[in-house]
């Protein structure tokens, strides 16, 4: 077995050369990882079948655009300005590219509120910023018939009240952690949630998760994002598969099985 930067492959699902199923990471932040070419390869390996990669604002927007042109067929671009990543000089333009390369997009995202971030919590003005940004990417999204992927930290009730005012009526929202109660809201009104790795350790995170039936959860891995001290990676998707799986008391390939079907359904990625 070959390593690739000290790290080996991870191989689950196999059966000498015939892929049993893939697996479809739908939130991780491809260009902000540090040798993207290296890190599919190992993702590909692990079983990874495609990537829903998200952008964060212009220069992950474009840059995320580039991967997909560069690997068709297995990432899939979604663009957006992440609400804690407002430059307020450069949403015009930001949000003009989104719109005249939505045709190349699987996806808004990753769009939505975040009422923990620093500058929002003392900030009104900062909260509103986000909420009008959040309400312009949504209005693109139902025009042009995307789904979207939600950051709602600290903001769960703006964000699914807005969405359900503004949207699409399809999405998820990415790595969800709030009350059950406005999860029973959000799954009522049709949107998935996601799990990640924080689904090993999170108590919020994973009672979220086992409240959700199946059928309306996706995995992904947020890569880059650091857990537990270690920057993750589309390989480590494995690891959210393993966590979910024993929360529902569920084997593997079911659990596999039925989240790779609810992202090919939501984001229509064929693998």
């Amino acid at each position: 077995m070959n390593c690739l930067n000290g790290r080996a492959p991870i191989r689950i699902f196999r059966r000498g050369n015939l892929d049993l199923f893939k697996l479809i990471d739908t939130h991780a932040h491809v260009s902000d990882l540090d040798n993207p070419v290296e890190a599919l390869e190992r993702a590909k390996a692990a079983g990874v079948g495609a990537i829903l990669a998200v952008g964060a604002d212009m220069e992950t927007c474009k840059a995320t655009l580039e991967l997909a042109s560069t690997f068709p067929g297995y990432i899939y671009p979604a663009l957006g300005i992440h609400p804690t990543e407002i430059v307020v000089q450069e949403i015009p333009e930001t949000v003009r590219f989104i719109e005249e390369n939505i045709e190349k997009c699987t996806a808004i995202g990753e769009i939505g509120l975040d009422y923990w971030s620093r500058e929002a919590r003392k900030n009104k003005e900062i909260r509103d910023l986000q909420r009008d940004l959040y309400i312009k990417q949504l209005r693109i999204a139902s025009e042009m018939d995307k789904p979207v992927s939600i950051h709602a930290r600290g903001s769960w009730r703006d964000a699914l009240d807005i969405v359900k005012t503004h949207g699409p009526g399809r999405g998820v929202f990415h790595w969800y952690s709030g009350p059950l109660d406005i999860l029973k809201e959000i799954l009522d009104s049709g949107y998935y949630i996601s799990a990640t790795i924080a689904a090993e350790y999170s108590k919020e995170h994973r009672a979220a998760l086992t409240y959700a039936p199946l059928e309306r959860i996706l995995i992904e891995t947020d890569s880059p994002v650091i857990y537990r001290g270690s920057p993750s990676e589309p390989a480590d998707l494995v690891r959210t598969l393993k966590a979910l799986s024993e929360l529902k008391g569920l084997p593997l390939e079911d659990v596999a099985q039925a989240t790779t079907r609810n992202a090919q359904k939501l984001f229509k990625i064929r693998i």
